[in-house]
């Protein structure tokens, strides 16, 4: 789905979903307000929604896949740092309670195996087809965005990525040891890129953007730790990125006075003031 307003910017938006979602995170909110989608175009962006391979309206597969019964709300509301079930964090900016099951309908399984390079290279094609667009993603949708990142052409003019857990990569040779925390996923892994391959990301500007309640040091906290590492992760890479000549950062929301946010800064109660930070770092980086 496309929509150009008239009397457009220069800049375009393209927008990748996470894990369990479909494009649906991008045009609303759990509690009925306008999501980034409305949003960003309001502003006068053009705005690109896509539904990753094999999830929610691409769903047709080539290959055959399996869909499970799966009740696993109390798993998601920690891993999604709302709180620990069933009692949201004291700050948080998720909607509220009773908006829950309004998250839980958006949420939608994959109709066949989760690929990166599959997906990576479909959004590729469809970035050919824009000019001047900056690629944003979500969580499992990080880790093909890098991937794109290395395979698109000059039209992607940069990468906002709201809070990657995964699916990191750093040239080969220079790759982290893993990162040990106490979730349910084992230690946080990065893979190496030829170096060729890795020095495309540093042809435009990089935001990664973390919520709130991810500690610094290590907690047993299986969903809060998964985060510290993940995001200790993305520092790691934000630093390769620019070793190598890049203009990337991670900017922890907390760290600004912007409180409270879960796994989904851009659908929180506080999401007009998430798109204002994303607003002025598009204005300042991309030309």
């Amino acid at each position: 789905i496309y929509q150009i307003p008239a009397h457009a910017k220069n800049v375009s938006l393209m927008f990748l979903h996470g894990a369990g979602q479909s494009m649906r995170t991008w045009q609303t909110t759990p509690d009925g307000r306008e999501g980034f989608q409305s949003v960003f175009l309001r502003k006068g962006y053009p705005v690109y929604l896509i539904d990753q391979p094999r999830r929610g309206d691409a769903g047709r597969a080539t290959v055959d896949g399996t869909i499970k019964a799966s009740p696993d709300e109390q798993f998601w509301f920690g891993q999604f740092r709302m709180g620990l079930w069933p009692k949201f964090y004291d700050n948080s900016a998720f909607a509220s309670q009773k908006d829950l099951n309004s998250f839980w309908r958006q949420m939608t399984p994959n109709t066949a195996p989760y690929n990166d390079k599959v997906i990576a290279d479909a959004v590729t094609d469809a970035l050919q087809k824009t000019e001047g667009t900056v690629l944003v993603t979500h969580s499992q949708g990080c880790g093909p965005g890098w991937l794109i990142g290395t395979e698109a052409g000059k039209n992607l003019k940069g990468i906002i990525a709201f809070e990657p857990g995964s699916g990191f990569i750093f040239p080969e040779g220079k790759v982290p040891a893993p990162i040990p925390n106490n979730s349910f996923f084992g230690p946080t892994k990065a893979v190496g890129v030829p170096l060729s391959e890795f020095k495309k990301l540093t042809r435009f500007p990089i935001l990664i953007v973390y919520g709130d309640n991810i500690p610094k040091t290590e907690v047993k906290n299986p969903y809060q730790d998964y985060w510290r590492a993940a995001s200790t992760m993305a520092q790691e890479f934000v630093n390769a990125v620019n070793a190598e000549g890049g203009h990337a950062k991670v900017l922890h929301l907390p760290d600004i006075g912007i409180k409270g946010n879960t796994h989904f800064p851009f659908s929180d109660k506080n999401s007009a003031e998430v798109a204002k930070v994303v607003e002025k770092w598009l204005s300042d980086n991309v030309k």
